[in-house]
Formats: C-alpha cells, sequence, structure tokens
C-alpha cells in the first residue's frame, strides 16, 4: 500500500469509495451519495480544502483522508474501504495528513464522529484526538438519533 496526494483524476474512484460507505451506513453522518466533481470540489481542490491523500493497493484507491476549512476551524474526514478496515490504512494516510497539515502551518485539528461509529471513535483517539464536545442529540434525516462526538488534535 501507498499513500500520496489526490489528485483531481482520483475523484470518481473517491466518490465510488464514499458512495458504498453511505449504502452501508452506520460510519458516517454524510446520507447522500456524492457525485465525482462534488467530490472533487469539496475535498480535492476546491477553496476550503487544504490537504486530501489517497492510499492505494493493486492500483486501487482504498481509503482517503481529507483536511478542510469549516468555518475558522480545519476538520477530518477519513474514509476507508470496509474490506480493508482495521489494517493501517488510516495511519498511514494521518502520517502523511499531518506532515501536508504541518506544512501548512497549521497547529490543531477537529475531527467530528458519529457518536454510534465505534471504530471510527477507535481510529481517532489512538491519533491522538481528544474529547472536547459532544451534541447526544443530533439525529440524521429519517430521524435515528446517532449523537456526534467533537475531537481536536494538536499539531504542536
Amino acid at each position: 500500500m501507498m499513500t500520496r496526494p489526490a489528485t483531481p483524476a482520483d475523484a470518481g474512484a473517491m466518490a465510488d469509495l464514499l458512495n458504498r460507505i453511505i449504502a452501508i451506513g452506520g460510519t458516517t453522518a454524510h446520507e447522500t451519495p456524492k457525485s465525482a466533481e462534488t467530490v472533487r470540489r469539496d475535498y480535492i481542490d476546491g477553496p476550503a480544502t487544504l490537504t486530501c491523500v489517497v492510499a492505494e493497493s493493486g492500483g486501487r484507491i482504498i481509503g482517503w483522508q481529507a483536511v478542510g476549512w469549516h468555518g475558522a476551524e480545519a476538520h477530518i474526514g477519513s474514509f476507508v474501504d470496509p474490506d480493508v478496515q482495521a489494517k493501517g490504512t488510516g495511519a498511514q494516510m494521518f502520517a502523511l495528513t499531518r506532515s501536508l497539515c504541518r506544512e501548512r502551518g497549521l497547529t490543531e485539528i477537529f475531527a467530528t464522529i458519529r457518536a454510534d461509529n465505534t471504530p471510527g471513535l477507535a481510529y481517532y483517539a489512538r491519533l491522538g484526538f481528544a474529547d472536547i464536545g459532544a451534541e447526544p442529540d443530533y439525529a440524521l434525516s429519517t430521524g435515528q438519533v446517532v449523537g456526534r462526538i467533537h475531537r481536536k488534535l494538536s499539531l504542536r
């Protein structure tokens, strides 16, 4: 497996992976499939994008991670193929993401994770993200209450 910065040519494969994760449900607050153009604009080279990396194995994108501005805060999103989760993909992506964020002068990164996303909560905890708040009543568009946990990592 290798990690590298994402390019606009990756948008289709990234959208396919994200849409698969959305369809499975349970680990992302995204509820609506995204087009390749939306993924490109929102995560790869749009005005709010700070960094975006992909993980490849056998020429196939198996994960991606983006940091972008959400208001005045740099927020991270991570997506890994469910077939290869918990095999180090996220850790390898974050090593590159952290380096790129530091190069851009960022001093902290924020993450918002569904409270029912046990693997996601464990992942961000392993990276050193600490709880800074919670929204226990956060609900999906279906009305299902899943809650959200807010975390922050210092890059200093």
